[in-house]
Formats: structure tokens, C-alpha cells, sequence
């Protein structure tokens, strides 16, 4: 069907999560490698990590029901 298009919502993985989910969650939203978004956060640790705890708390989780089949 055209004309339909299904927003993405920028969410915190359930699957690929080291630690709250949030770098697993903007690889799933850019369509990238979790492995590509967690080395960049590691690459600029200082102010990284800082910014990670603030997504944590401000992005929400996914649904469980996102991941059914």
C-alpha cells in the first residue's frame, strides 16, 4: 500500500542492551550496528557518559510487544 508510512520512534532496545539499551535503541532507529554506536560512545568517554545517563532517563523503552512475532 502506498501513501502509508509508519513513524519511527526513537526508543530504548530490550534486545541489544549492554547496559540501559540506549545505544542498542538509536542503532535500531539509524539502522545501524549496536557494535558502530557503542564504539562511538566509547571513543568521547567524558562527555559521552553524561549524555548517556540523561537518554537513559529521558528515552523510553521499547514495548516487549514490538520484538513479537
Amino acid at each position: 500500500m502506498r501513501g502509508l508510512s509508519v513513524k519511527k520512534k526513537l526508543t530504548r532496545s530490550l534486545l541489544n542492551k549492554s547496559i540501559a539499551g540506549v545505544c542498542g535503541g538509536i542503532a535500531e532507529y539509524c539502522n545501524l550496528s549496536p557494535l558502530y554506536v557503542r564504539l562511538l560512545f566509547l571513543l568521547f568517554i567524558p562527555c559521552n557518559l553524561i549524555v548517556y545517563i540523561i537518554l537513559a532517563n529521558v528515552i523510553p523503552a521499547s514495548s516487549p510487544t514490538l520484538y513479537r512475532r
